[in-house]
């Protein structure tokens, strides 16, 4: 009897859930009236296409396919324009257009998150929530149920778990763009507490601290990892570890997803098998342990999509009809879009449907090519990273300019350590109640499996060239989508379709050519010859670097994590820092300190303040990890002059006693900058009052009179944010000004009154989250400027 050839999924439903999605993310661009007003006029092709689908014949398949696609696009944007409406049209997002006091009462709806690295790093804290209701200044009580995002920096808000009803007071603030929120609540002290989470969130609340403390014995690394392997709690997770992580192509481990609940599922599915469950109670006990699951690791996007998908593939085991992958995953992908819409434009759901897609379409059959040269064990693994890897590289290069050329090896050395760590994480979680002694026997033998995970991604992450400079934007993707089809065909079909169909093979080769040449000769060298001072992209902070020498520069703030801003100083060829300067205490400009001190630091300048709220704690962390590399810190004088090598400088400021919303932001040390030729003007987060004063002594040649300009480079004050005094912009009038902040960060930086202020006075404008590291390059006569993408 021959084999019966393996079947093929269903593509036919890819569309018509494309096709919603498609809606939905154009939708969030696009005000809701014309929307609605366009899935309306839909009816009418709708309509026609099935009536076509009516008629018997062999068009009545793409007949039923296209009013599908018309359905779900015309549903995906209907339903995103329905929930913008009602999240963005409200009353709440108007009165955080206008900055409103508000005392509100919400309910927390996710765990509080540090916002730069750890709560062990960072004092700001991001907690998701729905706004229930608000009394504000002038109004009455106000009904509503939308989302909102809270800023907080009490320590109280630690605590919060999903669920619990608090109160709390502060400002209002418009959301971001294309935010699922109505606004952002930035509060002012601790929650008041109206009523605990219900008892499962307490539970999960409480079996995600037994998991710390299980793994608490463990090494730093390994215990930061175990936690993000299990619930994709990231907190512990060293930043130089999370780094290596990006650069090995391994992010995906921390990040829960299918992979986590068909690991969780098998092995409840397998011990009850063993205990002798069979039957109906089988796919019964599966769907429990993946509704605990969700609870446990928190209702993500990812683990949203592998629940659901779960249960379906759970429902086709009860009913006999397995082979359900791609219908599972169209409807779980689709329904999750509609159910919230701003999952369309979410990249880590597209990375986690992406990534599913592949291991069902793709791994099948190259699994099957494989076998023919490898053992079928080893063909399987390597398929199945092989095939993740392909459908993702494109959205990956959206988010990064980088391709890792290690990432297929790193995940096939690690597979086999993961599903332990995660079962073994679990069960320490599962424990947890019933003692520390079980549970720390659980989390210590995770130990081993995750010590394996640790060493292949900081061992991949070294290997020269691990990953490699990729033209960035949808062109990028486009490129790699097509290399990455261009070489698959070369592997498997090419001389097969030279021969059947050398014209479109010669197209596409010609295609790729024409992108392919354009990007190459886009890319300019790394770092730029000449370059004076660099502005590091490092998120959502401030490092800048000033060359001082051959392998030597001046450091202005390190960002607010280590891993990228020793990129950056790597990337530039930087092997000593002369002098690092922090500007103040704050997470997003000292948090990366380890970063700069992976090579020979000369000192360390703060500013000629006690900041007046700085955490003593931040404090002690600074001068613990200068003791510990024997580095000198040096506290600034007002209008000192130093020098390293080529850069100098003057303190301007502070000037005063620092004031405004934060006084720490306020009291930030102020450097009229010399290098390369070029004079820069380096703010920190200086606030309107302390930009105010800072005109007096605003210099322009040197004599000590406050007599402005010229300024070849201003570094925006606070990421640039709204509060910015219009005359400082004026007076200095630099021919250039930086902005440092961060793609997609919570506080709408920078904001738009800011950008237009600063290019109302003759300004070119230039933002990290938009061009990366930005060089700029002099002297004073020929200014240049280049950004890494």
């Amino acid at each position: 009897m021959s084999a019966r050839p393996p079947e093929r999924p269903d593509l036919r439903l890819v569309a018509p859930a494309a096709a919603g999605w498609a809606g939905a993310w154009l939708a969030l661009g696009i005000p809701p009236r014309p929307v609605l007003l366009g899935a309306a006029g839909s009816l009418v092709p709708l309509l026609a296409l099935l009536a076509l689908a009516r008629r018997p014949g062999p068009r009545r398949s793409a007949a039923l396919v296209a009013a599908a696609v018309v359905a779900c696009g015309a549903g995906g944007a209907a339903a995103a324009a329905v929930r913008v409406d009602a999240v963005r049209g409200g009353e709440v997002a108007a009165l955080g257009a206008v900055r409103a006091h508000v005392v509100a009462d919400l309910v927390v709806t996710g765990d509080p998150r540090a916002h730069a690295g750890g709560p062990s790093r960072s004092d700001l804290l991001l907690v998701p929530a729905r706004l229930e209701g608000l009394r504000s200044d002038g109004r009455g009580g106000l009904r509503a149920r939308v989302p909102v995002l809270v800023l907080a920096d009490d320590p109280a808000w630690r605590g919060a778990l999903p669920g619990q009803r608090v109160r709390a007071e502060g400002r209002l603030g418009p959301a971001r763009p294309g935010d699922a929120q109505a606004a952002v609540l930035s509060a002012r002290g601790g929650p008041e507490r109206l009523a605990a989470a219900g008892a499962v969130q307490r539970t999960a609340g409480d079996l995600r601290e037994g998991l710390r403390t299980a793994v608490s014995g463990l090494p730093e690394r390994e215990r930061g990892l175990v936690p993000g392997l299990v619930v994709g709690d990231t907190s512990g997770l060293p930043a130089d570890l999370e780094e290596d992580f990006r650069t090995a192509g391994l992010t995906h481990l921390v990040a829960v997803s299918g992979a986590n609940c068909a690991i969780v599922l098998g092995a409840v599915l397998l011990a009850a098998r063993w205990a002798g469950v069979r039957g109906r109670a089988l796919p019964v006990l599966g769907a429990l342990a993946l509704l605990g699951f969700l609870v446990l690791a928190r209702p993500q996007p990812s683990v949203l999509r592998a629940t659901v998908m779960g249960l379906v593939a759970v429902a086709a085991l009860a009913s006999g009809r397995r082979r359900l992958g791609v219908p599972a995953l169209c409807a779980a992908a689709l329904g999750l879009v509609l159910l919230d819409p701003w999952l369309a434009r979410s990249y880590g759901y597209a990375l986690s449907v992406l990534a599913t897609a592949g291991l069902l379409v793709l791994a099948g059959p190259l699994t099957r090519r494989l076998e023919r040269r490898l053992p079928r064990w080893l063909a399987a693994a390597v398929a199945v990273p092989v095939a993740a890897q392909a459908v993702c590289g494109p959205v990956v290069v959206l988010l990064s300019s980088e391709v890792s050329l290690v990432a297929v090896p790193a995940n096939l050395l690690v597979a086999p350590a993961v599903p332990p760590a995660t079962v073994l994480g679990v069960l320490a979680a599962v424990l947890a109640p019933l003692g520390d002694g079980p549970a720390a026997v659980a989390g210590t033998l995770s130990g081993a499996p995750a010590w394996w995970i640790v060493t292949v991604a900081t061992r991949a992450a070294d290997v020269p060239g691990a990953a490699v400079a990729w033209p960035g934007g949808v062109p990028g993707a486009l490129l790699l989508a097509l290399v990455t089809l261009a070489g698959a065909l070369a592997l498997v079909r090419l001389p097969a379709v030279l021969r059947r169909r050398p014209l479109p093979v010669a197209l596409a080769a010609a295609a790729l050519l024409v992108l392919v040449a354009p990007s190459a000769a886009r890319r300019a060298p790394w770092p730029p010859p000449g370059w004076a001072l660099v502005a590091c992209d490092v998120g959502q902070g401030d490092a800048l670097v000033l060359a001082a020498g051959r392998g030597t520069a001046v450091v202005v703030d390190a960002g607010p994590d280590p891993g990228p801003v020793d990129r950056c100083l790597r990337d530039l060829g930087v092997r000593r820092v002369a002098a690092l300067v922090l500007t103040h205490l704050h997470a997003d400009h000292v948090d990366g300190l380890a970063g700069v001190l992976r090579r020979p630091v000369g000192e360390v300048v703060v500013g000629p303040l006690e900041e007046p709220a700085a955490s003593p704690a931040a404090v002690r962390r600074l001068r613990e990890a200068l003791d510990a590399a024997g580095v000198p810190l040096r506290r600034a004088v007002l209008g000192q002059r130093t020098a390293h090598g080529a850069v100098s400088w003057t303190v301007l400021g502070p000037d005063g006693a620092p004031d405004g919303a934060s006084p720490v932001n306020d009291a930030s040390l102020v450097l009229d900058v010399r290098a390369g030729g070029l004079r820069a003007l380096l703010t920190g987060d200086v606030e309107p009052g302390g930009q105010l004063r800072l005109l007096r002594r605003v210099d322009a040649d040197g004599d000590g009179a406050a007599d402005g300009g010229p300024y070849d480079v201003l570094k925006v004050p606070h990421h640039g944010s709204a509060d910015q005094l219009p005359l400082l912009f004026a007076v200095v009038a630099a021919r250039l000004a930086v902005v440092s902040s961060g793609a997609g960060n919570p506080y709408g930086h920078p904001a738009p009154s800011a950008l237009r202020l600063a290019a109302s006075t003759g300004s070119l404008v230039v933002r990290t989250d938009e061009r990366g590291d930005v060089a700029v390059l002099g002297p004073a006569d020929r200014l240049r400027v280049q950004g890494r993408r």
